[in-house]
């Protein structure tokens, strides 16, 4: 398209052609702005296996002529074209013209197809991957399926409710519906400004098309009028498991014509229609269950689970559960509109001794004392100063020379504090360097104490003229000002920022987690050609099983037994905890008519008192289980009920006593785990264990159905000296001397100094570091080398070493010796304080992907973990 000149009336955007198609014999492309060399064609083909189905790129072959003929076959004829114009195209912001991929044009035509066909009461699963414009798939499917009408000239939908779980409503989706607005009529925004009230009004009004979130049905699912005569089309913007769960209940308890339902209930009791009470709430709990021909459920995801497989998808004549309509990840990474994230992926192993620095061994809850010890070391000022220099000069490397020098890195912590704490040991890191290329934000919610200190985001967050930045500038201020993010579970899903180019992971992530949040380096923008991840927690064998079953189609091998209700029912009642009695007692005043006020509740109460009674009796393991069992049991129920009918009335009871036992049931103490001051860190290692590409395999996914869960062990208790040697067997590496952590024993040496002491107690701050501390730093060094030259030979080779360390140690020393009920050894001769957070150590390497160079000290030695 060079040599067509942009400048001339015909080739200028949006004047005389909408858009440009560039065909061979197998493929399709096409723009519909020319810019001369710059223009930018995007692939208007079907996917290898042919449109909807599973594959990569391109075309399937035509046996009846070219690959590429499907373009003026069906595309380019009249009444596509005309449709194309009328009801796709759009431009927003007279600065882009948007025209319908392959993919949204047939999911969009085949959807609207099957409706005119089957009508109102069938549910369709959508399987688009990051990157198929989802978004704008989900406004097309909107306004068509508002606009279909019946062979009566009647509307099929009386309203088309677009839903998404999130808690506030998603600006990007809220934006794009709103503005493809063809005319056609009323569109109601449900956003933060308007409350489930209004939801309410604007489903009984019928307006055409509601966004909103599932959050808001609960409030008013009693009050919207009744749905006898209405049908209702409901697009679910990533559907997964909480559309299994109670609020999604009430969505369809909302919008239900039970008409039906009630027929067939009254069938099931041997009634009369008319015998049947439609106000009874147990009744109207149990018509709302299953499928109503009134609902039709729209659900686009791109990591379908089982539970959302068999409540959207299609069930074919195997029993299995499909996808209505697919556009796989691996295509979209093959037609480039996402980047492959695994392409470049380091991970590194963390190998590390721990020991105890007491003489007892107490037993004590072996899992919840193992986080507690891997929490320590997590934490450890020696882990968290290693990683942040080698994520600072990863981004200096790497990061800040990619997408034209405005690449951006994202580090991922395990909890807010492990985010406060890298925040400050990268920022001292940075200032030590007198590095100015490195600007540091902070993402976490609410506030977090750290040694007595509280701290936010927004306290943490700070523009270069000293103003704050509050939580919801944080993102605009990231893209525009800031070039590294260090999050704890905020930005993990959701966040588009197409410069991210590197992720630092230092949380396990598992399945859809792992996807999800290594997703976010896959957007693509204009010099982004690829991605980095390094890796400090997960194997790189572990990512691929998390993105395997999404890389193409994923299907459910057959539907869930319903027998698992009943067997976990049997479970229950074998614990002699409640009764047949115990549920009709509470059930009785739970389904009595008029309105429950606070005595109602407090007569419940008082009737599960005996069943919390006879529950304390049984043993610690006995309660554990039977909470496990009620859990599963309204867990269970929740999800069946959705997809079957059950009208099992006692079933339906004894969900209802449960789901209000369980908040009644007081949980088992938990007893504290005070490992502070016990611990110390004796040896640390990070080793790289992989480099290069994570490959997928090319192959569907096959999900089986949930099987009965058995008796779950408790956490027993077990010697801290068995619970240590397991984490340390796990973490093992071929240590030498060289890999011993040596900030602990220099500041003990420090500390047993009385004539420093004596010094410290009469010195004020200025004069004890520079003049007096240097010395006493110096001699503790030297005897340190003599006792262990290899651990020591690499302070006194590397000069900012040394007064990294002096610098750090100077301080801390100064405030432990001037406390004045500090005490001093315990019994085991090893001081019993935590070794503080700022008390930091210079770390050994920086990382460059794409080579084996890698830079290090003699700090951390590169044996095999």
């Amino acid at each position: 398209m060079y040599d067509r000149d942009p400048r001339e009336l015909c080739f200028q955007f949006n004047k005389r052609i909408l858009a440009y198609f560039c065909v061979d014999h197998t493929e399709v492309w096409m723009t519909t702005k020319l810019a001369g060399k710059d223009t930018y064609f995007l692939p208007f083909n079907q996917g290898s296996n042919g449109a909807g189905s599973d594959g990569g790129a391109g075309n399937p072959p035509n046996p009846n002529g070219y690959p590429t003929a499907y373009l003026w076959e069906n595309i380019f004829q009249k009444d596509s074209m005309l449709d194309i114009i009328q009801k796709f195209i759009n431009l927003q912001r007279k600065k882009t013209l948007i025209f319908p991929r392959y993919h949204q044009l047939d999911v969009v035509r085949k959807l609207i197809a099957d409706v005119r066909i089957n009508g109102a009461g069938k549910n369709y699963l959508i399987q688009h991957s990051a990157g198929s414009g989802k978004s704008n798939s989900i406004a097309w499917t909107a306004y068509r399926l508002a606009s279909l009408f019946d062979g009566s000239n009647k509307p099929i939908f009386s309203s088309v409710i677009v839903v998404t779980d999130r808690t506030i409503l998603d600006a990007q989706l809220q934006e794009t519906i709103s503005g493809f607005d063809h005319k056609l009529g009323a569109i109601e925004t449900i956003g933060e400004d308007k409350n489930s009230q209004d939801l309410k009004n604007a489903i009984n009004n019928g307006v055409r098309i509601i966004v909103t979130t599932l959050q808001k049905f609960p409030v008013i699912y009693t009050e919207v009028d009744k749905a006898n005569g209405r049908c209702f089309a409901v697009i679910v913007d990533e559907a997964h498991s909480s559309q299994t769960g109670s609020s999604a209940l009430k969505l369809k308890t909302a919008l239900a014509d039970t008409e039906e339902a009630l027929r067939e209930y009254a069938e099931r009791e041997g009634l009369a229609e008319e015998e049947v009470d439609p106000e009874d709430r147990l009744v109207k709990e149990m018509i709302a269950q299953g499928k109503h021909k009134n609902l039709s459920f729209f659900a686009f995801t791109a990591t379908p689970k089982a539970t959302t497989l068999e409540m959207f998808g299609q069930e074919q004549e195997d029993g299995s559960f499909h996808p209505f309509h697919v556009y796989s990840m691996r295509q979209a990474i093959e037609e480039k509109f996402i980047l492959d994230v695994l392409q470049n992926y380091m991970t590194y192993n963390t190998c590390f001794r721990i020991a105890k620095t007491m003489v007892d061994n107490p037993d004590v809850p072996s899992s919840r004392a193992a986080k507690v010890i891997r929490k320590y070391q997590e934490l450890h000022p020696y882990n968290i100063s290693q990683k942040s220099q080698i994520i600072v000069e990863t981004f200096r490397d790497t990061t800040r020379h990619k997408i034209d020098g405005k690449g951006k890195m994202m580090v991922i912590t395990s909890s807010r504090l492990a985010a406060v704490r890298y925040y400050h040991e990268i920022k001292r890191y940075i200032e030590e360097k007198k590095y100015d290329d490195v600007d540091i934000l902070a993402a976490f919610s609410g506030a977090i104490d750290d040694k007595g200190e509280e701290y936010t985001e927004s306290k943490l967050n700070v523009r270069k003229d000293g103003s704050h930045i509050s939580e919801n500038q944080t993102k605009v201020e990231f893209h525009d000002n800031f070039n590294v993010l260090i999050v704890a579970e905020k930005y993990q899903t959701g966040f588009d920022e197409p410069l991210l180019h590197t992720m630092i992971v230092d949380k396990k992530l598992k399945n859809v987690k792992a996807v999800q949040t290594l997703s976010r380096l896959n957007r693509t923008c204009e010099g982004k050609t690829d991605t980095f991840v390094l890796d400090f927690v997960n194997k790189a064998e572990d990512i691929k099983d998390a993105f395997q079953p999404f890389y193409q189609e994923t299907f459910l091998q057959e539907e869930v037994n319903a027998d698992l209700l009943y067997q976990t029912q049997r479970e229950l009642r074998a614990y002699g905890i409640y009764s047949d009695e115990d549920i009709k007692a509470f059930t009785d005043e739970y389904y009595k008519k008029g309105r429950q006020g606070d005595r109602a509740m407090g007569r419940m109460s008082s009737i599960l008192l005996p069943v919390s009674n006879r529950y304390n009796k049984k043993t610690q393991n006995e309660r554990y289980q039977f909470r496990r069992q009620v859990r599963n049991l309204i867990k269970w129920y929740s999800y069946i009920s959705q997809i079957l009918r059950m009208f099992d009335k006692e079933l339906q009871k004894e969900y209802v006593f449960c789901s209000y036992l369980i908040g009644l049931l007081p949980k088992d103490s938990v007893e504290l785990i005070d490992l502070e001051g016990k611990l110390k860190l004796e040896y640390y290692k990070l080793q790289k264990t992989f480099q290069g590409e994570i490959a997928l395999d090319e192959a569907k996914t096959v999900y089986v159905p949930a099987k009965h869960k058995g008796v779950k062990g408790m956490d027993e208790k077990t010697p801290l000296d068995e619970v240590i040697a397991k984490i340390n067997e796990k973490f093992k590496g071929n240590f030498t001397e060289g890999d011993k952590v040596i900030l602990s024993a220099l500041r003990d040496k420090l500390l047993s100094d009385k004539k420093l002491k004596k010094m410290a107690q009469s010195s004020d701050p200025q004069i004890f570091v520079e003049s007096i501390f240097p010395k006493a730093f110096g001699t503790a060094a030297q005897d340190g080398y003599m006792e262990a030259q290899e651990s020591y030979q690499s302070l006194f080779e590397d000069t900012a070493k040394y007064n990294a360390i002096m610098s750090a140690l100077a301080e801390v020393v100064y405030r432990e010796m001037r406390k004045k009920d500090r005490k001093t050894l315990d019994e085991t001769g090893a001081y019993t304080y935590e070794m503080p957070q700022n008390l930091s150590m210079v770390a050994e390497r920086s990382v460059s992907y794409g080579t084996n160079d890698i830079k290090r000290n003699d700090m951390i030695h590169s044996k095999n973990c």
